[in-house]
């Protein structure tokens, strides 16, 4: 009598953790592996069903076991989705690897851990396959820094709003020189990571004219050298006329600069890769193919960017 209860305990419990993991129950493969008919099968998938309804509520499990008649079987369903599709787990895989943003100490294990924690069982194989040349062929940034701890402690500065002072190596002769800094916004653009921050008020006059001058400089991450918070607060820069969002809408190809609105004309075959590199970009007119756009950016690195369009892009601003 206990071998038989604790055969059927054991079969449950498998049953439990294979739906749970996000893989799909048969009942003729599941009669086979465990020698029961598929009416037993049944039974323990009802059991299981049962368990998920009596403690959808009392524990949060909130989930279900449904038929999927697409895939001949029975699955797990939850209106909090805790595993991610197998596209959608191709597509992160995807992202991050072709942008290019970390060292490949750092990246693999990114890429594994989605793989291992959040990818259906029945798909793991078939997603690594599909990124397994990815994978091998992996070109880190030749600066061949790890960044992931600078970025988080980043992150916690400007969530404080806290002043930092920073070692930030020079690109033209190496040196690290320091700067104060109202750290802003982190990004990622064209394989590197970027601070966006505002030079605080007691170095101002070694880099600006203009001493009411607060336009963004930018740093990258992985020549920041040292961190330090000095824990002094500061009032963020255009809090009152848009959030962090969109001030990172208006800092585009990561260079610095005053806030100023372009308006150029647009004449080529595709509008939307203006409106996509430019998030701030709105069409206010069109005539015959040709667009007049308007557009609210720091600095001068839209323009740049605009004239690398040719003849397709007229800049109404010079």
């Amino acid at each position: 009598m206990f071998r038989i209860k604790k055969s059927k305990y054991d079969r449950i419990l498998s049953l439990y953790e294979k739906i749970n993991s996000g893989d799909i129950i048969r009942k003729s493969d599941e009669a086979d592996r465990f020698g029961v008919s598929e009416r037993t099968i049944q039974r323990d998938i009802d059991d299981i069903r049962a368990f998920y309804d009596n403690n959808s509520l009392n524990i949060g499990l909130d989930k279900s076991i449904k038929y999927d008649r697409s895939q001949n079987g029975y699955i797990l369903q939850s209106e909090k989705a805790e595993l991610l599709s197998e596209s959608e787990v191709l597509a992160v895989c995807k992202i991050l690897l072709d942008s290019r943003t970390l060292v490949k100490a750092e990246m693999m294990p990114i890429i594994d851990k989605l793989l291992n924690s959040y990818a259906p069982t029945r798909c793991k194989n078939e997603i690594s396959e599909l990124i397994l040349s990815e994978k091998f062929h992996y070109c880190q940034p030749h600066h061949g820094q790890a960044v992931l701890d600078r970025l988080w402690q980043l992150g916690k500065v400007i969530q404080a709003h806290h002043i930092i002072d920073v070692g930030y190596e020079r690109l033209k002769d190496k040196s690290v020189v320091e700067r104060r800094l109202q750290p802003v916004a982190v990004m990622a653009s064209e394989y590197y990571f970027y601070l966006a921050a505002f030079i605080d008020d007691i170095d101002k006059a070694e880099h600006f004219s203009d001493p009411d001058d607060i336009s963004p400089t930018i740093y990258r991450v992985d020549r920041i050298k040292s961190i330090r918070d000095t824990g002094e607060k500061f009032t963020v820069p255009y809090k009152d006329r848009f959030n962090d969002g969109e001030f990172k809408k208006r800092i585009q190809f990561m260079f610095g600069g005053k806030l100023q609105t372009l308006r150029f004309t647009y004449s080529g075959p595709a509008v939307e890769a203006i409106l996509d590199h430019i998030p701030t970009a709105e069409i206010k007119d069109e005539s015959d193919g040709v667009y007049t756009i308007e557009a609210e950016t720091f600095g001068s690195g839209a323009q740049m960017w605009l004239k690398t369009q040719g003849d397709y892009v007229k800049l109404m601003n010079d």
